[in-house]
């Protein structure tokens, strides 16, 4: 007897149907697994045939062929083992497939007959309302996380025993109305931990400030240089509490990330609508901070999706990490080639990272300060740890002095004034871009940057001779261009004048140092 069912897999962060074709036919007990598997969707069979036998009902003993369409795309993980339990079951005569019509099954199967969560739930079922397909059947722990998409019935199951004999399935009224009551429960959850560290804790340092307004703003890359102890970490870890929440879009598209990823588990089952803030440690390898691995999974620039990458102490990460981002922070996305195909993560994320002028941190300080002790070739080699194309893609290049006794002061600048300001630049942003795929003033390129970057012919002459003064690149020039509308946007202004191109090209600390080398 011939049966199909359905379940899927995930190609990057997107969802993929899978066709699971089981017959059953007479001849030798065999079970047979086609349709490119990979090793652990072959070891399912012996899942399969253990959790029927102890979830009380019969493993045929028949030739049994398992066919997982389209046979020409390759087939990971174990997601398929409940379609094939059930396809199995149904082609035996012990479950009905009446029952199944039109509902997608994803899980993982225990020896004991349990079914697992596995990860990637959200894009599946988000595929499977895409066909149109009725309910989606997953493990219970996944319910919630299924149950963030409106217009499919989930419905959870946590054994197979629950399915009876002659098809006695799981009642849908049931499963009907865990999804409403998740659903509810899971969209109002958010997590605001970030938001509780507040701009205001920041002693001093009102260009620093400053700068990191802007980038909030338009979601401009930043840097900040300088000595030890002069808030360069505390300025980038309040980042998150300026930054206005995701909307409806965006946060689907980050939560379905985190699942791919395997993050959303327990309580963490809600729509994500705080902006990420990732931090990874200097010793992160280059397919951990981009992506990469045998099956692709996604990397900490991804994971960073709409929010925050921070790396703190940049020079310290390996070359190979470093020089890995300049395509991410170019193409706003992560592409991934192997043997087996290309695999594109999406990367729109904002680079905040911190860095000493030198090995010891202390260069360049006045002196009555601490004197540097590093060699002149010292100090090249460690600021040459970064090179040139990745600096000029970092938008904001600030060197932050150290804090005087009379800036040991609290200020007005709390993160609450602050992010209102931000909210008002990203609205104006959001109405101007309409219709144009681009958010943020930091994704401007060629024509729409010539388009909406409207100069006056005073800013205009300004930044010409900057241009030639700093020897200024192309790229730099036109992330001046950026900075200098995100600023005109916190004014409420349409129009780039002059002072926003003077505020804009002190923020480029690394052109100047440049500059005067080559003076």
């Amino acid at each position: 007897m011939y049966v199909k069912m359905l379940s899927a897999s995930v190609a990057g962060v997107e969802g993929r149907i899978i066709e699971v074709e089981v017959d059953i036919s007479s001849g030798l007990p065999q079970v047979s697994v086609v349709g490119l598997p990979d090793p652990a969707v072959r070891e399912s069979v012996e899942r399969v045939r253990a959790a029927i036998q102890n979830g009380g009902m019969k493993f045929p003993l028949d030739r049994i062929t398992v066919n997982l369409a389209p046979a020409d795309l390759r087939k990971e993980g174990s997601a398929f083992d409940l379609a094939i339990a059930a396809g199995i079951l149904c082609a035996s005569g012990q479950l009905s497939p009446d029952k199944l019509e039109g509902a997608m099954l994803i899980g993982e199967l225990a020896l004991n007959g349990d079914v697992r969560a596995v990860p990637g739930i959200l894009p599946m079922t988000e595929q499977a309302r895409k066909r149109g397909l009725k309910r989606v059947v997953v493990p219970y722990p996944s319910m919630a996380e299924a149950a963030l998409l409106e217009g499919i019935e989930v419905v959870g199951i946590g054994s197979i025993k629950e399915w009876g004999s002659l098809g006695e399935f799981v009642d849908f009224s049931v499963g009907a109305k865990l999804r409403v009551h998740n659903r509810e429960r899971a969209v109002a959850e958010t997590d605001d931990s970030d938001h509780q560290l507040d701009l205001a804790d920041v002693i001093g340092q009102q260009q620093g400030k400053r700068a990191l307004i802007i980038a909030a703003a338009g979601m401009h890359n930043i840097l900040f240089v300088g000595p030890p102890g002069t808030g360069k970490t505390m300025l980038c870890r309040r980042l998150p509490s300026l930054l206005p929440d995701l909307d409806d879009e965006e946060a689907l598209t980050l939560t379905k990330i985190y699942s791919v990823s395997g993050k959303l588990v327990g309580s963490r089952q809600s729509l994500i609508r705080a902006r990420p803030f990732r931090m990874p440690h200097h010793t992160v390898s280059a397919s951990g901070l981009i992506g990469g691995g045998s099956i692709p999974k996604p990397g900490e620039v991804t994971l960073a999706h709409h929010g925050v990458l921070f790396l703190d102490e940049m020079p310290e990460f390996s070359r190979a990490c470093l020089e890995a981002l300049r395509q991410p922070l170019e193409d706003r996305e992560v592409t991934i080639g192997r043997a087996r195909g290309v695999c594109r993560f999406p990367a729109r994320f904002m680079l905040a990272a911190s860095m000493n002028p030198c090995m010891c941190g202390y260069y360049g300080g006045s002196i009555e300060e601490k004197p540097c002790t590093c060699p002149p070739s010292a100090i090249a080699r460690y600021r040459s740890r970064m090179s040139g194309p990745l600096a000029d893609r970092i938008d904001l290049q600030v060197e932050l002095p150290r804090v005087t006794f009379r800036e040991s002061k609290s200020d007005e600048w709390t993160s609450a004034r602050v992010r209102t300001k931000v909210a008002e630049a990203y609205e104006r942003q959001k109405l101007r871009y309409t219709g144009s795929g681009v958010s943020w003033n930091s994704e401007l390129q060629g024509r729409l940057l010539k388009r909406y970057a409207r100069l006056s012919s005073e800013a205009e002459s300004l930044i010409g001779r900057a241009y030639k003064l700093l020897g200024l690149s192309f790229r730099a020039h036109d992330r001046i261009l950026k900075m200098a509308l995100t600023i005109a946007d916190l004014d409420g202004r349409d129009r780039i004048e002059t002072e926003d191109i003077a505020e804009a090209i002190q923020y480029r600390c690394l052109d100047h140092s440049y500059a005067k080398s080559n003076a």
